[in-house]
């Protein structure tokens, strides 16, 4: 008996409607773990290079981990996988929620989904059965309506859905897929590789028990793992703002992006903060399964109710594109769940465009008329509009910041801030290097997630001269010894994707190590994991990242940043003066990683 994993590879050809169940391999689960590393060894494997991502032979895979939807605190997250339409290259996004614990408890490690369904369908697991089911009713509905019509149809209120809205079925290039409404897999485009199969929603109801190899040794470790976020300093502040917290801890350190990164500093931070939102709107906390830190937020205004947002959205629709406005941030939350549009990659684009028109790159002519300038919310409430639509201007917009820049030919490099064509996160790299490292070598693009270094903030120079022996690791401003970082934390970030566990809790709160997760997967499992072999696995899952990337095109000139990163020097506040010295970082991160001069892995 398989223990922990859910024992079963479920395989659906959307065109022929086949369905097959194929049992785990426990040797293969050893060398890939699970999870995104089960996702990405599946591709590497058997994902065709030179295919079109919108075609039928792209690949649409779900993985959960080892330990999802265990005792285990904080892993209840899922990881969709393929070829992104947004960038061409290696493309995955993960949500927390109830679905990747609802996918586990069904029996499933791995959802693989490939072909085009001739009609809107939607994907219908429960235990062993499973169908492909008519979706026609349901397409154009947005996601909440999508979720609440499956329930109905099933007379099923507690079934896992994972679905899209109407820029999924329009092919945004950026949309998203949500669970439970607000759970949002928001990068990559993966809600456009949902639309272009055609596929509304995955829909989960799962009645199985799970198993774990030594019950009372992984109950210790779990209660051990419990401990480790009860008692860390930061649970009150976590569990109190989630990671709104940052909007006011950015700010602080002068690289919280105000119109378009052109300040670090915002002047009006007080009124768009997490505090205030948690003081004026916030009516509870709601958390993942089975996650003793309830960092989620519901809120409610004179408008709408709704979750969230995270500090990336929030950031996105207030001082990235200069609104001071709160509420408008709150209802832009709710409409782009709703709707599923990735606020980053949505805000970005809005930047990119108020800064040409203020630069007089171009005219709010070149933009059916609208009106970009700073914070004016009712053309982002038009655009938001046309993007979903594909109406207009709104049709360039939907294919991304860097399409959108190529089809004017103006502001590419100084303005478009992206990283393989993935837009950038709401943290300025000039403050924090390790970030900017991590943006400029991400398998994904410009992304923070692959690595998130966040150790580099914590300014614990004894424990960085003991762990790595550099000090300048625990110092933001410094660029001496980020590659070793970065390449230590970008193996624990594969780690917590791999067993599906929260990275704002295991990653950034750093209570997950490789000693505690080889434990943890041999008392879940039963399976000989050690240290050793559980990091050999890690190295093993990048490589194949970085392979498949080169076969897509990517090279050494992609690991790189935007210009305004590298040669603008921030002008205030306590980051004044930085800018990243991306190519000799990325440069001793080749080294580090055993790479050549051209990163391509030697072996």
């Amino acid at each position: 008996m398989l223990h922990g994993y859910g024992g079963h590879i479920l395989r659906a050809d959307l065109t022929s409607g086949q369905i097959r169940r194929e049992k785990s391999d426990p040797q293969f689960m050893l060398d890939v773990i699970g999870g995104r590393g089960l996702n990405s060894t599946r591709l590497y494997q058997e994902l065709k290079r030179d295919i079109d991502p919108l075609s039928p032979e792209n690949m649409l895979l779900i993985g959960v981990g080892p330990l999802t939807g265990t005792l285990l605190p904080a892993s209840a997250f899922m990881t969709l996988s393929g070829k992104s339409p947004m960038t061409g290259i290696l493309g995955d996004s993960a949500a927390g929620g109830h679905f990747g614990a609802e996918i586990k408890q069904a029996g499933y490690d791995q959802i693989v989904m490939t072909g085009r369904s001739p009609n809107p369908c939607y994907l219908l697991i429960a235990d062993d059965h499973v169908e492909i089911r008519d979706a026609s009713h349901l397409w154009g509905l947005d996601i909440w309506q999508t979720t609440a019509a499956i329930r109905q149809d099933l007379n099923d209120n507690a079934i896992q859905i994972a679905a899209i809205g109407p820029a999924g079925e329009n092919l945004v290039k950026y949309a998203t897929v949500a669970c439970n409404n607000s759970r949002m897999c928001g990068r990559t485009g993966m809600g456009c590789l949902f639309g272009s199969k055609h596929l509304k929603a995955v829909a989960v109801r799962g009645r199985g028990r799970l198993t774990v190899a030594d019950p009372p040794g992984f109950l210790e470790l779990c209660r051990e793992m419990d401990q480790r976020i009860m008692v860390h300093p930061e649970y009150e502040k976590r569990n109190a703002l989630g990671s709104t917290l940052l909007m006011k801890a950015l700010n602080g350190i002068g690289i919280l992006p105000t119109n378009h990164f052109q300040q670090g500093l915002c002047e009006y931070v007080d009124l768009v903060s997490g505090e205030r939102l948690a003081e004026k709107y916030k009516v509870k906390n709601k958390s993942c399964y089975n996650c003793n830190l309830h960092c989620s937020r519901y809120y409610l205004t004179r408008e709408l109710e709704a979750e969230g947002p995270e500090f990336e959205t929030l950031c996105s629709f207030t001082s990235r594109i200069g609104n001071d406005d709160l509420e408008f941030g709150l209802k832009m939350n709710a409409f782009l769940n709703r709707m599923g549009l990735d606020s980053l990659s949505t805000g970005e684009t809005i930047g990119w465009a108020m800064e040409c028109v203020e630069k007089g790159l171009l005219t709010n002519d070149d933009f059916d008329g609208l009106d970009f300038t700073w914070g004016n919310c009712q053309t982002v409430e038009k655009l938001l509009d046309m993007i979903i639509r594909r109406e207009g201007i709104g049709n360039v917009f939907a294919e991304g910041t860097r399409s959108l820049a190529q089809h004017f030919g103006k502001g590419t490099d100084e303005y478009a801030f992206h990283v393989k064509g993935l837009d950038m996160i709401c943290g300025d790299p000039r403050g924090i290097k390790a970030f900017g490292l991590t943006y400029a070598i991400a398998s994904r693009g410009g992304d923070h997630l692959r690595a998130e270094p966040f150790f580099e903030l914590t300014e614990r120079y004894d424990e960085a001269e003991k762990r790595w022996g550099i000090r300048e690791i625990a110092d933001r401003l410094a660029d001496k010894g980020k590659a070793v970082l970065v390449e230590h934390t970008e193996r624990q970030a594969l780690l917590t994707d791999c067993l599906t566990m929260c990275k704002n809790i295991g990653l950034s709160m750093d209570v997950l190590d490789f000693d505690i997760a080889s434990r943890l997967l041999k008392a879940g499992t039963g399976l000989k994991f050690s240290p050793e072999n559980v990091d050999q696995a890690l190295k093993g899952v990048i490589i194949k990242d970085r392979k498949m990337n080169i076969d897509f095109g990517i090279t050494s000139a992609d690991d790189t940043l935007p210009k305004r990163f590298t040669h603008e020097p921030l002008k205030e506040g306590a980051s004044k003066g930085q800018v990243v010295p991306v190519d000799r970082m990325v440069k001793e991160y080749y080294e580090v990683k055993g790479w050549d001069k051209h990163g391509v892995p030697r072996d």
